[in-house]
């Protein structure tokens, strides 16, 4: 795992992960990032070894954000009456959808786990897993809402197409999957710690 970062490092994530949603993933490069910080480039290396570590720093911060949102959507869902799996779900997809480029970057190549906080991909993987109840179910969901956002992203639909019944049918099908009993206590059931993509 990567060691904390520092008060300063922290700063320059966060300018970075603003650069990498106000102007996309071609505008993250270390020069554009110095420019914005009003530095010299070679001076970013004092705080991040390198470009990979900025961008795991910058996954570490989505990760906790999107952890965040599924977390209160999971918790919310009682109250509100809606399925534990359509509620997450539905806030795993705004979330993707407000962040479009920062989840390219989360998504679109291999998981830098050695470069990441301890802990942070089981909080952002407990959510699902505490809704599923089953890390095959999980996994299965995870790999239908990951590509039903990333054809939304694309534009790849064709026009007219309802996502939101799209959306509606498959968690349906999955929510079904799910024993009675488990489906009336599962918002309380205590968070998994493993991710579904571990094997």
């Amino acid at each position: 795992m990567s060691e904390p970062l520092t008060p300063r490092a922290h700063q320059i994530v966060q300018v970075a992960r603003q650069l990498l949603e106000e102007e996309g993933a071609q505008a993250l490069t270390m020069r554009r990032l110095a420019d914005r910080l009003g530095i010299r480039a070679p001076s970013l290396y004092k705080h991040l070894p390198d470009k990979a570590a900025l961008e795991a720093a910058i996954i570490a911060t989505g990760l906790e954000d999107i952890a965040a949102a599924v977390e209160a959507a999971l918790d919310a869902a009682p109250d509100t009456g809606t399925e534990p799996l359509a509620a997450l779900t539905g806030a795993y997809r705004a979330f993707a959808l407000a962040h479009p480029d920062l989840y390219r970057l989360m998504t679109d190549q291999p998981l830098p786990r050695d470069r990441l906080p301890p802990g942070v991909e089981a909080r952002a993987a407990a959510p699902l897993l505490r809704a599923a109840d089953d890390q095959d179910l999980a996994r299965a969901v995870w790999a239908f809402a990951h590509g039903m956002v990333q054809l939304e992203l694309a534009r790849r639909f064709p026009p007219g197409a309802v996502l939101d019944t799209a959306w509606q049918e498959g968690i349906t099908a999955f929510q079904a999957r799910l024993p009675a009993p488990d489906r009336d206590h599962q918002a309380a059931a205590p968070p998994a710690t493993s991710h579904p993509a571990d094997s």
